[in-house]
Order: structure tokens, then C-alpha cells, then sequence
């Protein structure tokens, strides 16, 4: 049996093949891992096989009272990580002796269905922060005006297409105009969080603001969005050095959520599209397909799997305009 301190490096050995994000995340996941079970006394020469039988229980009560109970996400990102090392112990027959991972995993669940469950709230608002960017005059053609007016443009494809989509930040940031054919397919093939492939779609609002957009780069760069500020450099291969960064994405989205009074984020847009097709009749597994949600096995095998087709049919049938909410909310404000 290795010891501790070799085990974890063996296991950051194998996220080579992670995205540099998920690997960053994991590093910091387990850096506080070694902390928790420091202060309980396991030392990084103490065998894998003598790891408490409750560390993930432990862990994420020792995450609790570090961060708060309000920092959900923190927790589960780094109970994502100790989650992962368990398992790859388990793969290599070096797991605790006191405790099998599925027992551990089960401890866990235990403990966390106990917490209280804080569903995600929308801003209803929301819309209208996509209608306000709409209605923002244009600025002038002309050298002078140019990267304002292209980056008003860009932010009106930006917004519609988080609003359309329900896509993550660094999935929008990752899209290439190949991906949608310069704004004419209606759905692309992306790769997701956990380096999953999914079809997501888009409505004739964001392709239409795409399609307005890219006419007024005329460029032949391949990413989708483009920084346009005069400090952004030599564009690189395809452009790629000019690609909006998923924090550009959210600093846009927060800038104008300030300006409108809601409360924003572009994962917002995200608990708004599932909110909004569920309300509309959408079931459960077909949300999940469409925003990539990640779910239980079992979740997977009660729902039956969806043809892109009759996915596409859902998209359509209850996605609503961003004006047409902003219709709604303005009317029940004048009530």
C-alpha cells in the first residue's frame, strides 16, 4: 500500500487528460483534503489503507464549519475532488480497509440529505436585463465608433444566446462560428463540462443577432465572440488571442444586470431556461439532456432517452423570446 502523499500524486498524474481548469479545481480540492485529514492526524506517510472509513463524512462537515453552510458550492466542488481520489484508490485496491467508496459515498449522502436544500432564485427581472441591452441605441458606422458598436452587437448575440441556450460561460466562450455555420444551424455540437458532447439548440433570435454580428466583424476569425477594446493585441492563429474569456462573459452579464437593478449571472440564465421549459411542460429527463445536467445513473434509466428530434420539438415548443417575457414582467410591475 502506497502512503498518502504518494497515493495523491499518482492520482494528479493521471488528470492529465482533464481539461486545466478541472485538473486547477481538483488541486485545490485536495490540497484542502490534506488539510482536513492533517488536523485529524493522518500524516502524508500514513498507508492508504489505514484512511478513515468516514473521511468523506468527515470532510464535508470540516468543509461546513470552515466555509459556512451557505457555500454549497464550494463544498461540493471540493467534495467533487476527495470523491474522485477515492475512487481512483478503489480502482488500484489501495481504498481504506475500514470503508468501501460506494459505503463512504453512502455516509455522504446520508449527511447531505439532512442539509437543507437552497433551490436557486431567479431574478424575474432577468428579461429584462435582455431587453435592455436590445434597446440600446447603436452607435454610428464609422472608424471612430467601430469597437463600441461591435461590441454592442457582440453583447446582444452574447445575451440572447445565454438566454436561448441555457449554455454555461465557458461553454459560449469555447463556441467557434463553425459551430452554429455563422449563425444559420439552429443547433451545434459542443463539448461540455466534464468533457461530455451534447447537441444544444438555438432559437431564430440569437441566430439572428449572430448572423447581424459577424456581418459587421467581416473577419474571418474562428472564435464566435471576440474581445474588440483597442488593448486586446495581435489576434494569433485564427484569431484565437481575441476568443471572450468566460470571466469577460461574466463581467459583460454583471455590468448590465447592474445597470437594469437585477441580479444576474450567466449561470442565472441557466436556472431560468430549465425553470421556464419545466413550467412549460418539458419532463425532467429532456431538461436534463438539454442543459447537460449532470444526474444519477438511476435518474437515467427512469427516463427514457430522447431522440435529437423530439428534443429540438421541446426547444421549440416552450422556449419563450426574451422581449416577450420583458413584455410580461413590465406589465405586472404596472398592475
Amino acid at each position: 500500500m502506497p502512503a498518502l502523499a504518494e497515493a495523491l500524486a499518482a492520482f494528479a498524474a493521471t488528470l492529465a487528460g482533464k481539461s486545466p481548469h478541472t485538473a486547477r479545481t481538483y488541486a485545490t480540492g485536495l490540497d484542502r483534503l490534506q488539510e482536513y485529514l492533517s488536523a485529524r492526524g493522518v500524516a502524508a506517510d500514513t498507508p492508504t489503507a489505514l484512511l478513515p472509513g468516514d473521511l468523506l463524512e468527515g470532510y464535508y462537515t470540516w468543509l461546513v464549519a470552515r466555509f459556512g453552510r451557505g457555500a454549497r458550492s464550494t463544498h461540493q466542488t471540493y467534495l467533487a475532488a476527495a470523491r474522485a481520489f477515492l475512487r481512483f484508490l478503489e480502482r488500484r485496491r489501495w481504498g481504506p480497509r475500514a470503508a468501501s467508496f460506494e459505503q463512504q459515498r453512502e455516509a455522504l449522502r446520508a449527511v447531505l440529505a439532512r442539509g437543507s436544500y437552497r433551490t436557486p432564485r431567479i431574478d424575474q427581472g432577468l428579461p429584462l436585463l435582455v431587453a435592455y441591452v436590445l434597446e440600446l441605441p447603436l452607435p454610428p458606422t464609422g472608424e471612430a465608433h467601430r469597437p463600441r458598436r461591435l461590441e454592442l452587437l457582440r453583447d446582444r448575440a452574447l445575451l440572447l444566446t445565454l438566454y436561448g441556450t441555457g449554455l454555461r460561460r465557458a461553454e459560449v466562450a469555447a463556441l467557434s462560428r463553425r459551430d452554429v455555420e455563422d449563425g444559420w444551424a439552429d443547433r451545434a455540437l459542443i463539448t461540455g463540462k466534464g468533457n461530455k458532447e451534447r447537441v444544444v439548440f438555438f432559437d431564430p433570435d440569437s441566430l439572428a443577432a449572430i448572423r447581424t454580428y459577424l456581418a459587421e466583424r467581416a473577419d474571418h476569425f474562428a472564435p464566435l465572440f471576440l474581445r474588440h477594446d483597442r488593448g486586446r493585441g495581435q489576434p494569433g492563429p485564427g484569431g484565437e488571442r481575441y476568443r471572450l474569456s468566460a470571466q469577460s462573459i461574466y463581467d459583460i452579464v454583471k455590468r448590465y444586470a447592474r445597470a437594469v437593478g437585477v441580479h444576474a449571472s450567466p449561470h442565472a440564465f441557466r436556472h431560468q431556461k430549465a425553470s421556464q421549459l419545466l413550467n412549460a411542460g418539458a419532463q425532467l429527463a429532456e431538461v436534463q439532456d438539454l442543459l447537460g445536467h449532470a444526474s444519477p445513473e438511476t435518474t437515467k434509466r427512469i427516463y427514457a432517452h430522447y431522440e435529437t428530434s423530439h428534443l429540438k420539438a421541446t426547444f421549440d415548443r416552450c422556449s419563450v423570446p426574451a422581449v416577450e417575457l420583458a413584455r410580461r414582467v413590465r406589465a405586472r410591475r404596472t398592475e
